[in-house]
């Protein structure tokens, strides 16, 4: 990208911090050029996988987008993260929608104690695992967020689990290790909980949600559940819908749109001066 001016490009500081149960957690935070003068507000964006990917330090086009929005992005490898050692990636076994959204918390706790960070206006966006992680933190934490984007992602683990291809099958003893057994009732009774679909009556806060048609990894029913579920209760859920696309869009034209409106909602949730809410 030549066109790009480096003196443009926001700072991407690396943060550390310890977990509430005493594990290290190290991510990155990428400062808009405005948190000189003033407080910005914050957007989390946990990674997908989640277990095996991590967040690296370098050129991110999603996170220069939001600083030059004057948004702060916080990037968090929390526990099942590649690269941080076996006991790091093995903490993260059966906690998804636990201890893993834990993280995110203590992270944000962990930012908040910058002088420049909004603490009234965090938003949570992200992919795939990100976005189950966006859903189950609006679930869990609703009042940590004000807003959330969840593009591509998993919201029913009883559904998910179903849709896995015949090709997925040698790897379902893995799979049920790292995420959950659906065999085992007591996994089972932790599935309810953790699946943001069947947790509607939770979530307060605006969502945008995002997916691709023919995403053979994701199935376009786990958004069109939590978009169901929330819209039958009388929530206003925008929901962007491209049927020539995957899991995470690849026409330019689409990519466009998705940023643009993503944008536009970041901006009627991040700058307005009153607080939104997701109800009609």
């Amino acid at each position: 990208m030549p066109t790009l001016n480096p003196d443009d490009m926001a700072e991407m500081r690396p943060i550390k911090f310890i977990s509430r149960d005493g594990l290290t957690i190290r991510g990155y935070l990428t400062i808009p050029h405005q948190a000189k003068e003033s407080k910005v507000p914050l957007i989390v964006n946990p990674h997908g996988g989640p277990y095996g990917p991590r967040d690296y330090w370098g050129f991110n086009p999603e996170t220069q987008l939001f600083a030059s929005r004057g948004y702060a992005t916080l990037q968090v490898n929390y526990r099942g993260s590649g690269g941080f050692g076996k006991d790091f990636f093995l903490a993260g076994n059966k906690q998804i929608g636990r201890k893993m959204l834990n993280d995110l918390e203590d992270a944000v706790a962990h930012i908040k104690m910058l002088d420049f960070i909004d603490h009234e206006k965090i938003a949570i966006y992200g992919a795939s695992y990100g976005g189950l992680a966006t859903l189950g933190s609006l679930v869990k934490t609703p009042d940590l967020y004000i807003c959330g984007v969840d593009y591509v992602g998993v919201s029913n683990l009883f559904t998910f689990f179903k849709s896995f291809p015949d090709y997925w099958k040698p790897y379902l003893g893995q799979v049920y290790e790292q995420w959950y057994d659906e065999n085992s009732p007591e996994d089972q009774e932790i599935m309810k909980q953790v699946s943001p679909a069947l947790n509607v009556d939770k979530i307060t806060k605006p969502l945008f949600v995002i997916q691709g048609a023919n995403d053979p990894r994701v199935n376009i029913d786990e958004s069109d559940q939590i978009v169901e579920n929330l819209r039958d209760r009388g929530f206003d859920v925008p929901y962007m819908v491209k049927y020539n696309e995957g899991h995470g869009f690849s026409h330019e034209e689409n990519s466009i749109e998705l940023y643009k409106s993503m944008m536009g909602f970041f901006a009627k949730n991040l700058k307005s001066n009153t607080l939104q809410s997701g109800y009609k």
